[in-house]
């Protein structure tokens, strides 16, 4: 798990997004591959790699913040998981490590939640994309509104 937490990723400062495009199926097929070589089951493979994504969160905290939050609100699928809900504590033990339910937002809503306001943003012609957070070199309207055909819908 030490040559995962060298990803080059891992070591860019935010701000920053991934997905698929680094974290997908052929890096998992990395990590398989690494798994087998040194005789881990499959549940200790699923076991290493939450604890990678622990110690990732970890070491981007301590890496890029200058000092700890007071809290980590946890949101989508992770927080659903109480191995990786645990190991987050266990990785700070001195801060309460918790859901967005708790501040009001909802874990497992936040992502839909998200879209709405983004939809609303876009019919509105707000711009969404957050420079300041993203990178991004300005500010703009983000989606794309589609409406069907009205000549198919009359028959």
């Amino acid at each position: 798990m030490a040559s995962w937490l060298q990803h080059p990723y891992l070591h860019q400062p935010p701000p920053k997004s991934t997905g698929r495009e680094s974290f997908g199926w052929e890096y998992f097929e990395h990590c398989y591959a690494a798994a087998q070589q040194r005789g881990l089951s499959a549940v200790d493979l699923v076991a290493t790699l939450t604890e990678f994504t622990v110690a990732s969160i970890a070491q981007a905290y301590h890496r890029f913040l200058p000092e700890l939050p007071d809290a980590i609100l946890v949101c989508g699928g992770g927080s659903q998981n109480p191995v990786l809900m645990q190991r987050l504590q266990a990785h700070f033990p001195t801060l309460a490590v918790t859901t967005t339910d708790t501040a009001g937002v909802s874990a497992i809503y936040k992502e839909a939640m998200a879209f709405a306001v983004l939809g609303y943003w876009r019919w509105h012609r707000f711009p969404s994309n957050l420079p300041a957070v993203t990178g991004a070199s300005a500010a703009v309207v983000l989606g794309h509104l589609t409406f069907p055909d009205a000549a198919r819908n009359h028959h």
